[in-house]
Order: structure tokens, then sequence, then C-alpha cells
């Protein structure tokens, strides 16, 4: 990859809350990113922290959130090339009178110590989605993003951008 780095890390935190129990909703936050200098992000590592579905006896609950770096019309699974993280929290409780049993999703694998970055963002901004199910109140999550900033020659950046909308 044909970039520099031009910053130290930096940590960007958001939250983005239901406005009504169950319902999707996604939230841009800027980078504000130099894109006349072909300025990109480089991620290095994505926390997110969704709220616990509810537990309602007899019915499956779940809190489910992705980070994008294009938008999305749902919460995304990491299969797709431009989701960066994703996090769900489940109750499965379907058939059952008590409050079920929860599961958290959770990386099944470790990533190399020696993994320069887990994401490159070329557009001026990234994308938090957030959907509950099953749930009686409305949930969040909340997240925090660590990278920098960084130069990219022009033919790297055209092919990023290229890659980052076309895959959208």
């Amino acid at each position: 990859m044909g970039f520099k780095k031009t910053s130290d890390t930096i940590a960007i935190s958001f939250r983005v809350d239901e406005l009504a129990a169950n319902t999707f909703i996604q939230d841009e936050i800027a980078l504000q990113l130099d894109v006349l200098n072909n300025e990109i992000f480089v991620v290095l590592g994505v926390d997110l922290d969704v709220a616990n579905p509810d537990a309602v006896p007899g019915t499956n609950t779940a809190t489910q959130a992705s980070v994008s770096s294009t938008s999305q019309t749902g919460v995304v699974s990491i299969g797709l090339t431009n989701t960066i993280a994703t996090a769900r929290e489940a109750i499965r409780a379907a058939g059952f009178i008590d409050s079920g049993v929860a599961f958290t999703r959770a990386a099944e694998t470790t990533l190399p110590a020696n993994l320069d970055y887990i994401s490159l963002i070329s557009t001026n901004n990234f994308f938090v989605q957030l959907v509950g199910s099953g749930n009686t109140t409305a949930k969040d999550v909340s997240g925090r993003m660590w990278g920098y900033r960084a130069k990219a020659d022009a033919s790297t950046y055209a092919a990023l951008v290229q890659s980052e909308v076309l895959s959208a």
C-alpha cells in the first residue's frame, strides 16, 4: 500500500440510540479527512458496547450493531467488504416460560499481533448501524474507533475510493 502516516493514534468515540424499540437507525460519523490531499483513515481497532436485550419470557430478543465505511440499510455482517466491526447480544427464550439463555457474539479467532491495520477508510466518514428485536425498550450502542490519518499516493487513493464506493 502506498500511504504514509501523518498523525498519532486518534480515538473517536460515538453513541447511537434507537428512536423507538426495535427500530433500525444509522448514524454518520464525520472523520473530516482532507480528501483533496488524498487523506485516509487507517483503522487499528474498534470496540462496540451494545445495550443488553430485554429478558422477555417466551420471546427471543437481541441488540445488534455494526460499523461500516459505507451507508447501509440494516445491520451488516462481518462478511461484507465494507464492514469494519459487528456486535450482537441475544437472549433466546422462545418456547420457554422463563427469560431464556443469553448469547454474545465475539470474534472467534485472535488477529495476529503483526497485523498493520484492520480497515482503511478513504471517504470522509463512517457509519454506525443499530437495531433491536423483540425488546420492550429502545437500545443503544456506544463505541470507540482507534486509528490514524495517513496520506495515500494518487493511485492508491483512487483505488481505495473506487473499491469503497463500488462495494457499497
